[in-house]
């Protein structure tokens, strides 16, 4: 895929608030990014750090009340789909956008066969008949690697393994040939033969279609085998973002750094222990006025308590909110 690209989704300044009983809550704070056509964009962070928020808001997939998108502006074909009508937002999401969320057995409706809810989007938003979109139906669980495909399209979801449902919720998402797919730790809950099968899924229908894609994890390793660019999130903010083989080779912040030393390494000594991060993630009860990380930081100091730092640039398309220049060795900005 050529640099450049035009985006087919750009992301600029996404604020969410929850209103809890015990306050605000500033899940996602100033979250700006953009994805290019036939690109695969790794979202990454521990839990809690507004991947899922993030991506919820976009397409208003949140619950309001208690649940604000404040401001930001997210572009999709020429639309800001912040501002665009419930009905036409509804005609993007599931259509021009699909969405597969991480647990399939509480996506699908147990009441229903798998054949109907693929059947749905393609009546609602394709306007095929129902024996075209039976035969469509077909012909998705069939790319999705599901045999007998005709004959388990009157199966309910208990009635598919952990893995096949994982399956039919992606063909749901790709029901309507959308150019953007977001994927929610769809791998997470699966044992790991199955979790590779579904990432090998990811890359051939990929490769296929030609859509762009988001996938939501908090497995870096993952990430390093399907991914274009990252985009590490802490506290509800993007704190660095690169291709990935610069991510991987050049981490700058200290949180991405932090992540990747907890990989473990077939390589590292059998008694050794596995690093961890010490400390806890932020209480986001206030838009962030400091670095979200420095409590937990190795390398902080007394600006990182008194400013919130921007993105810096880094080069080669490589962005970090850090203060530390990790290739320097020192404060920047000095």
């Amino acid at each position: 895929m050529p640099d450049g690209a035009l985006p087919v989704l750009d992301v600029q300044d996404l604020k969410t608030v929850f209103q809890t009983r015990g306050g605000e809550v500033h899940a996602v704070n100033d979250v700006s990014f953009s994805l290019r056509a036939g690109e695969l964009l790794g979202v990454v962070g521990e839990s809690g750090s507004g991947k899922s928020v993030t991506m919820m808001s976009l397409l208003g997939l949140l619950p309001s009340p208690p649940a604000d998108v404040r401001h930001g502006r997210v572009t999709f074909e020429g639309k800001d789909l912040l501002r665009i009508t419930p009905e036409a937002l509804r005609r993007v999401r599931g259509g021009q956008i699909g969405f597969v969320f991480q647990d399939p057995m509480t996506s699908l409706n147990p009441v229903y066969s798998v054949g109907f809810q693929l059947m749905e989007p393609l009546r609602k938003h394709m306007g095929m008949s129902k024996k075209q979109a039976a035969r469509r139906a077909g012909e998705l669980l069939e790319l999705v690697g599901i045999p007998d495909a005709m004959r388990r399209l009157d199966d309910y979801p208990h009635q598919f393994s952990g893995g096949m449902r994982q399956r039919v919720m992606i063909a749901i998402a790709l029901a309507c040939d959308p150019k953007v797919l977001i994927a929610d730790e769809p791998t997470t809950a699966l044992d790991v033969t199955i979790q590779a099968q579904i990432l090998e899924l990811m890359k051939d229908l990929r490769e296929k279609l030609g859509m762009a894609v988001i996938w939501i994890t908090h497995d870096l390793g993952v990430i390093a085998g399907i991914a274009d660019r990252v985009m590490v999130m802490y506290g509800g903010q993007v704190v660095e973002h690169a291709p990935v083989t610069e991510l991987f080779s050049n981490p700058q912040h200290p949180y991405t750094r932090a992540l990747l030393k907890t990989i473990p390494s077939i390589a590292e000594e059998r008694a050794k222990r596995l690093t961890i991060i010490e400390g806890q993630p932020p209480i986001l009860g206030a838009a962030p006025t400091a670095c979200p990380f420095r409590d937990r930081c190795d390398v902080a100091f007394d600006r990182c308590a008194r400013e919130n730092p921007p993105r810096y640039d880094v080069g080669n398309g490589h962005d970090a909110a850090c203060f530390y220049d990790a290739r320097t060795g020192a404060p920047r900005d000095a």
